[in-house]
C-alpha cells in the first residue's frame, strides 16, 4: 500500500482515500509517509478543507475516508475529489493505476480478469508493451500477446501463433486464452476483422473455414473484411516464422475438404494459377503426363506450365517431376520432327554434334529426373511412350542409319572431322611450343550431350568461357585405346595379346605410364581426386612444374560399366557435371588459363531393360580371338560375318595386324555378366562423337543478371490491392543470367503492403516477349491508411550480395486515392 501512496504523492499535493469497508482504519497510522500529514475524516469535511487549504497550504497530506460518501453536493470535498482525483485500495484501482492507463473502463477488465494480473511476472511483461493512451481492446490484446509469448499484438501476430501451435499439434497457448477469459475476445477480433462467425468457434473449425474461403479466392465474405483475411492469409502462408506451419495445416485442410476427390479428373489447364493445396500440383502432374504421353499438348505450352509453376509452394517437392516432364515433351516434339539420314561419317558426326545430340541430352535429363523423384511415381506411361520413342525411334534408326556409312568407308576417319588420335598435336603442342601450358582433364565416358551441358554450366561462371568441338574417337571406342590416343605418340597399337594399348610402345594402362609419357613433353598425370585434397598453393606449384597437366576423372565409366550400378549412370553424369566445373576452376586457381576438357569415348544407354533382338545371335568366329567385349571382337582370322563390320588395324589407324570387329549398329554380344543397358566400345555416333572442351578464364567479368522492366498501367491505387506488370526485357543465357527480385510499396522507408515482400525470379530463356511477361499483386496493410491522399513508391528491390540486405533496382510512383479504409486492428 505505501508504495502505491508514494507514487500518487509525487504528483499531487492531496491525495483522498476512500475506504468504503474501513479495511485500512487501523493502518493508517502506521503507514509512515515522509513529508505527508494524515488527516481521518470524521464529519468535519469543512475543518479538513479549511487546514488544507488555508493552514498548510502547501504540505503535503492525505485525507482517509471510510464508510460511505454522501452523494453531489452532499460531499464538501467533491471539489478536491475532482482536482485531485480518489485513491481507492481494492486490487482492481491498484493494478490500473500500476499499468498507467486512463481509458474508461480499465478497471472493468481488470476486475474481470483478475487471475490474470495475479501474477506480477505477468503484469511486470505486460507493462513493456502498454503505451498510456491504450483503450481496453488494446489491452486486452497486449494481454492475449504475453499470454502467446508475443511482443506483437496485432490480430494478424495473434492468429499466426495459435495457427503455427495448432499445426504442431498442441494448444497449451490457445488454452491459456481460455483460462484467462481471452478466448471470446480473440473470437471477437476474428469476427470483426477476418469475418468468422460460429456459435461455438474452435481453431480447428476456423482453420478449415479459412483455407475454404481461400480456395474460393476470398470471394464469400463481405467486402469489409475480405482485403484483411486475404492480406493476413498471404503473411501466415510466406513469412518464414509460419510458412512451415501453413503448409501442415494445407495438408490437413486439403484432407478435411476432400479436396483431390473435387479436382479428381480436373485439366492441369484449370488448375494452372492454384497452389492452396498440395493435391493440386499431383492433380496437374498426372493429367500434364497424361497429355504428353497421348501427344494432345504442345512442347511449348509444357514448358510454359512447367515453368509457372515453379512458383508453387509445393515445387521442393515435385520439381524433378515437372522437370521430367518437360524434357519427356520436348523430346517427344523432337522425335516427331526429326530426320535422320547422313552422307558420310563427317556428315553425320556435324548432324550429331548440332543437332541430334540433344535428343540424347534430353533422354537422360528426364530418366535423371524421373529416377531421382523421391515418391509414388505418376510418370509411368510417359516412362513407357518415352523408352520405345527413343530406342526404336532414335538410338535403332540413328544406329542404322550410321552404320551404312561405316559399311562404305575404306578407312575410320574423316576430311571434315578431326581424328581423336591427334587431339595431343590439333590442341596441346601449339601451346607447348609456344611456350604455354595447357591442362587437360580427361572424364571417363563423357559423352559428347553431356559435355554440352557441362560447358553451358562452365559459361555460367563469371568470367569463364568455354567453346565444344567435336573430334571422331577411335575404334574400338573403350577406355584404354581412347586414353592412350590422347597421349603425345606418334604411333598407337595393341599389345600382342590385344589387353593393352601401346603408344610408341610404351604401356599407357593406368596413370603411372602415361605420366611417364607425359614427361617426355615436360608434362606429368594425376588422378582428379588426388588433385582435389591437394591444397591451393600445392596445385599452383605442380601446374608450374608442368607445361601440360593431365587430370583423369572417373565417374561416368566407373558407375556405369558395372552391372550393380549401371542404371545410377545418369545420376554419376549429374555427379561428374559438378565435379568437373569444380575441376576447372581449381585449375583456373592454380593459374591455368588454357583447359580442356575431353573423354576416351561416348556410351550408348536405355533406363528399359533390352528386348532380345538388340543382343546378336551370332557369336564371333576367327582363328584366334583375343579379347571379346559387348560392343567389340579383337582377334586373328576374325571370320567375316553379316552381324559385324570387320577392320583391320591399318583402317583404324592402329599399326598392329591385329583384327576388329564391330556388332553392327546397337546391337550387343550377349556375355555372361556385366550389364547391358551401358555399352561402350561400337562404332554409333553416341560413342564415337567424343567432345573437346576448350575452357579459358577471363581477368574481367562477363556475366550479369537480366534487365527486369516496371510497366504500370495506372498511377493511382484505389483499392486495397494494386497490381502491377513486369517485363523480362532480354532472353536468359548463360552469361545474362536470372534476376530475383522483391516488390513493395513505400512511403518514404515505410512498407505499407503486405510483409513478407512478394519474391520474383524473372528466367525465361524464350525469344517470344509474351513469354517474358509477369505480375505482382500487393495488398496494402494497415500502414497504408495513415498515407492517403499521398504519393507512393513500388519498388522492385534486389539483395545485396552475401548480405541479408536489399537495394532498389526499379521504382514507379503512385497517388494513394482510397475512397475508405480499412480496420486492422482490434
Amino acid at each position: 500500500m505505501k508504495p502505491h501512496l508514494e507514487r500518487r504523492f509525487l504528483d499531487h499535493r492531496i491525495v483522498i482515500w476512500h475506504d468504503p469497508q474501513g479495511q485500512y482504519a487501523s493502518d493508517i497510522e502506521s503507514l509512515d509517509l515522509p513529508g505527508v500529514t494524515t488527516l481521518r475524516v470524521g464529519n468535519d469535511e469543512y475543518g479538513i478543507k479549511y487546514r488544507i487549504l488555508q493552514e498548510q497550504p502547501d504540505d503535503k497530506v492525505l485525507v482517509y475516508r471510510s464508510g460511505g460518501v454522501p452523494a453531489g453536493i452532499g460531499n464538501w470535498l467533491l471539489d478536491l475529489e475532482l482536482a485531485y482525483g480518489v485513491f481507492t485500495a481494492d486490487r482492481s484501482s491498484l493494478v490500473s493505476q500500476e499499468l498507467g492507463l486512463i481509458a474508461d473502463g480499465i478497471d472493468e477488465v481488470v476486475q474481470e480478469h483478475e487471475k490474470f494480473f495475479n501474477v506480477s511476472k505477468r503484469v511486470q511483461s505486460l507493462k513493456v508493451l502498454l503505451s498510456p493512451e491504450d483503450d481496453p481492446a488494446r489491452l486486452l490484446a497486449k494481454m492475449s500477446a504475453v499470454l502467446l509469448g508475443q511482443k506483437d499484438h496485432t490480430l494478424e501476430e495473434l492468429t499466426r501463433a495459435l495457427l503455427s501451435e495448432n499445426a504442431s499439434g498442441k494448444a497449451a497457448k490457445y488454452n491459456a486464452l481460455v483460462e484467462y477469459g481471452l478466448a471470446s475476445f480473440f473470437w471477437r477480433g476474428v469476427e470483426a476483422i477476418y469475418g468468422y462467425k460460429s456459435s461455438a468457434p474452435t481453431m480447428d473449425d476456423f482453420i478449415l473455414w479459412i483455407f475454404k474461403v481461400a480456395e474460393r479466392d476470398f470471394a464469400d465474405i463481405t467486402s469489409g473484411t475480405l482485403h484483411n483475411l486475404r492480406r493476413d492469409f498471404g503473411s501466415w502462408r510466406f513469412h518464414p516464422l509460419s510458412s512451415a506451419a501453413m503448409l501442415q495445416l494445407a495438408r490437413r485442410a486439403e484432407v478435411d475438404s476432400v479436396y483431390p476427390d473435387r479436382i479428381r479428373g480436373t485439366s492441369f489447364r484449370d488448375l494452372l494459377h492454384q497452389d492452396l493445396f498440395e493435391e493440386t500440383d499431383r492433380q496437374i502432374i498426372r493429367d500434364l503426363s497424361a497429355a504428353v504421353a497421348g501427344e494432345t499438348v504442345s512442347a511449348r505450352e509444357v514448358a510454359e506450365v512447367v515453368s509457372f509453376r515453379q512458383r508453387s509452394l509445393w515445387i521442393s517437392k515435385y520439381r524433378k517431376l515437372y522437370l521430367a516432364i518437360g524434357a519427356a515433351a520436348e523430346l517427344l516434339a523432337r522425335l516427331n520432327s526429326v530426320h535422320i539420314a547422313c552422307t558420310s561419317i563427317g556428315d553425320a558426326v556435324e548432324r550429331y554434334r548440332n543437332d541430334w545430340f540433344r535428343i540424347d541430352q534430353l533422354y537422360r535429363q528426364f530418366t535423371y529426373a524421373r529416377r531421382t523423384f523421391e515418391g509414388s511415381h505418376p510418370l509411368d506411361s510417359l516412362r513407357d511412350k518415352v523408352e520405345k520413342r527413343y530406342t526404336n525411334k532414335f538410338v535403332y534408326e540413328l544406329g542404322n542409319a550410321f552404320q551404312q556409312q561405316v559399311d562404305t568407308a575404306e578407312l575410320w576417319a574423316s576430311s571434315t572431322v578431326r581424328p581423336q588420335r591427334s587431339f595431343y598435336g590439333d590442341y596441346v603442342d601449339q601451346l607447348v611450343r609456344e611456350d604455354k601450358k595447357a591442362v587437360v582433364i580427361i572424364s571417363d565416358a563423357l559423352r559428347y550431350e553431356v559435355a554440352e551441358e557441362l560447358g553451358s554450366r562452365i559459361r555460367q561462371e563469371d568470367r569463364f568461357d568455354a567453346d565444344l568441338e567435336a573430334v571422331l574417337g577411335v575404334l574400338p571406342s573403350y577406355t584404354q585405346l581412347g586414353m592412350a590416343a590422347l597421349l603425345p605418340h606418334r604411333s598407337l597399337k595393341h599389345s600382342t595379346d590385344g589387353k593393352s594399348v601401346l603408344a610408341d610402345d610404351r604401356p599407357t594402362n593406368g596413370t603411372a605410364f602415361r605420366k611417364k609419357i607425359l614427361e617426355s613433353v615436360g608434362g606429368t598425370a594425376i588422378q582428379a581426386e588426388d588433385f582435389k585434397t591437394l591444397s591451393a598453393e600445392e596445385r599452383r606449384d605442380l601446374f608450374k612444374n608442368s607445361r601440360v597437366l593431365y587430370i583423369y576423372h572417373d565417374v561416368i565409366d566407373a558407375t556405369g560399366d558395372k552391372q550393380g550400378t549401371e542404371r545410377r549412370v545418369f545420376e554419376a553424369a549429374e555427379q561428374a557435371l559438378r565435379e568437373l566445373v569444380d575441376l576447372v576452376k581449381k585449375a583456373a586457381n592454380a593459374n591455368a588459363t588454357n583447359i580442356f576438357v575431353t573423354a576416351d569415348h561416348g556410351f550408348l544407354f536405355q533406363d528399359e531393360e533390352l528386348p532380345e533382338q538388340f543382343f546378336l545371335s551370332e557369336a564371333p568366329q576367327g582363328d584366334k580371338i583375343l579379347v571379346k567385349n559387348r560392343r567389340y571382337v579383337l582377334g586373328h582370322g576374325l571370320k567375316v560375318d553379316a552381324a559385324f563390320t570387320t577392320f583391320t588395324s591399318g583402317q583404324l589407324g592402329l599399326e598392329s595386324d591385329i583384327e576388329v570387329q564391330i556388332p553392327k549398329s546397337i546391337h550387343r554380344l550377349r556375355l555372361a555378366g556385366g550389364g547391358s543397358r551401358f555399352v561402350h566400345g561400337g562404332a554409333t555416333l553416341q560413342e564415337v562423337v567424343v567432345p573437346v572442351l576448350a575452357v579459358n578464364k577471363k581477368r574481367r567479368s562477363d556475366t550479369r543478371l537480366v534487365n527486369v522492366k516496371v510497366l504500370p498501367d495506372t498511377d493511382k491505387i484505389t483499392t486495397g490491392q494494386l497490381v502491377v506488370k513486369l517485363f523480362q526485357s532480354e532472353v536468359v543465357s548463360d552469361k545474362v543470367q536470372p534476376r530475383v527480385l522483391r516488390a513493395g510499396l513505400y512511403v518514404g522507408e515505410t512498407l505499407i503492403s503486405s510483409d513478407p515482400q512478394p519474391e520474383l525470379t524473372f528466367d525465361s530463356p524464350s525469344a517470344e516477349p509474351r513469354d517474358r511477361y509477369q505480375s505482382v499483386q500487393l495488398l496494402l496493410n494497415k500502414d497504408a491508411n495513415d498515407y492517403n491522399n499521398r504519393a507512393v513508391e513500388f519498388r522492385l528491390e534486389e539483395r545485396i550480395p552475401n548480405t541479408n540486405q536489399w537495394r532498389v533496382y526499379e521504382k514507379a510512383m503512385y497517388t494513394l486515392k482510397r475512397s475508405f479504409t480499412s480496420d486492422f486492428e482490434f
